[in-house]
């Protein structure tokens, strides 16, 4: 099958069957490329998991040769909510495709994001009719808390890691998310990682793991 996204697809050792599937979005000005190296550690543990690492569907305006998942040249809430909920259908086309491909369903399925890949997760993870066996986001927030409190469908534990030095999503965005999630009903893991910028440092990335290991 050709999917909706391009999308950079790490498959079992040859002869394993596929049992579960883990979706990994890219932040801004990313690709499916960058994020997928999270895959290199995460696949020795997990022999009967697809890694799918999709490209975001529109070219990103201030980096041409990376993606984004909505634009974010203007400062207006209403218009970037908009154009997220439009990246959020497409997620959804894609994730029922990988669930026909590889005859899986929600609960078979981790989405995981970075940055504005965080953001789509969250908001793909709950307002998706059936739960996720899990969903983690690193270094992002929720884009809009009274938009998505309408439209929770589902349940699905989460885990949100940040780091505390992050100066491209402060996070006080963690804080704020987890406060939300707990007041909504929606169990959730935090980590805060000291001394730690924008990106997905080891200790992050085995606290994914780990959390991985026992929902799936």
């Amino acid at each position: 099958m050709t999917f909706c996204l391009k999308s950079t697809i790490i498959k079992p050792e040859k002869g394993e069957e596929i049992k579960n599937a883990i979706i990994l979005l890219h932040g801004y000005g990313g690709d499916g490329k960058d994020i997928s190296t999270l895959s290199l550690n995460w696949k020795r543990h997990l022999p009967n998991t697809v890694f799918l690492c999709p490209n975001g569907h529109e070219k990103c305006v201030i980096n041409p040769s990376g993606y984004q998942w909505f634009d974010l040249t203007k400062e207006d809430p209403i218009y970037i909510l908009k154009q997220s909920m439009k990246a959020e259908n497409i997620i959804k086309k894609f994730i029922n495709e990988i669930k026909q491909e590889y005859n899986l369903s929600n609960n078979q399925i981790c989405l995981s994001g970075f940055s504005q890949g965080c953001m789509m997760s969250i908001n793909v993870g709950l307002t998706s009719e059936e739960k996720f066996s899990c969903v983690i986001g690193f270094s992002g927030k929720i884009i809009d808390q009274n938009n998505l409190k309408n439209r929770i469908q589902n349940y699905s534990d989460i885990l949100l890691i940040h780091g505390d030095d992050d100066q491209i999503v402060p996070s006080t965005h963690l804080l704020e998310a987890k406060d939300f999630l707990i007041r909504n009903n929606i169990n959730v893991e935090t980590l805060l990682i000291k001394n730690c910028e924008h990106h997905i440092p080891i200790e992050a990335s085995s606290k994914a793991l780990n959390y991985i290991l026992k929902k799936i």
